[in-house]
């Protein structure tokens, strides 16, 4: 749980960079595989300014988002649940798949939607890591709305973003439910 938590401790701006530093061509990722002998020096991996990077960095960022709320309610369920069905006869993956995993469905959806609608926000981490092939649709409707001044884009942008939001929470509610949502 404390590797979850730790990167919370940390500003967004100094983890983005962080990651700056490990994924870049000369970073310290690529070095550890070229001194391992996996990668040739001249083949050293593109992880910076595309969207391997973005994700990877995204990833890393967004995962407590989803670890929390999935915790929470994983730590609701009863281990009893599961003794009881590997005593009835049911192998560990089929008591898992029957009964611990359709308990966890609401802190999977949950932290699904609650990371969703953090990343579509996302506007550092795309900007710093991405580059310009690794942004993402914040970075575009920031674009035209500072730079090329072609605000009727943005403005069809952002609404585009906020239509396709609004049909993901509607399927949301209709499939799960906001009623069922739980954080903790």
């Amino acid at each position: 749980m404390i590797c979850v938590l730790l990167p919370f401790w940390t500003s967004l701006l100094v983890r983005t960079s962080s990651w700056m530093v490990l994924l870049q061509k000369q970073g310290v990722l690529n070095d550890t595989l070229v001194s391992l002998g996996i990668v040739a020096d001249e083949g050293r991996l593109e992880l910076m300014y595309n969207m391997t990077g973005t994700f990877i960095a995204m990833t890393q960022i967004l995962l407590p988002f989803m670890v929390l709320p999935l915790y929470s309610v994983m730590k609701t369920i009863p281990p009893s649940l599961m003794r009881a069905a590997t005593s009835m006869g049911a192998t560990p993956f089929l008591a898992f798949r029957k009964i611990y995993f359709p308990l966890t469905y609401a802190g999977i959806s949950a932290g699904s939607i609650l990371v969703f609608v953090l990343s579509i926000g996302y506007y550092i981490t795309p900007a710093l890591v991405g580059g310009a092939k690794g942004t993402l649709i914040s970075n575009r409707i920031a674009y035209h709305m500072q730079q090329s001044l072609d605000w009727s884009l943005a403005t069809a942008m952002a609404a585009v973003l906020l239509v396709a939001v609004l049909i993901v929470y509607w399927l949301y509610n209709k499939i799960v439910g906001i009623d069922n949502m739980r954080l903790g």
